[in-house]
């Protein structure tokens, strides 16, 4: 026996079955893309700290050259 579970559409709240609908949780294709848009366009945001910006984090990196390790034996 399968067993199905219905839930909300979490755009529309329209009923869901599942695995009857392929895009579950979604009720249909649109609603998916709609959802998909919004986390592109951040418009939703999962709290936590923010993350630096690839030149901010660049900021921290030493000069080119300096302290690397000098591998000659010699010391020149």
């Amino acid at each position: 026996m399968r067993r199905t579970y219905s839930r909300k559409c979490p755009h529309c709240s329209r009923e869901v079955m599942w695995p009857e609908t392929e895009t579950y949780p979604f009720c249909s294709e649109r609603c998916r893309l709609i959802d998909l848009g919004a986390w592109a366009s951040e418009d939703y945001r999962i709290p936590g700290e923010p993350v630096l910006d690839e030149q901010d984090s660049a900021s921290w990196a030493t000069p080119e050259g300096e302290g690397e390790i000098d591998w000659d034996e010699d010391g020149d």
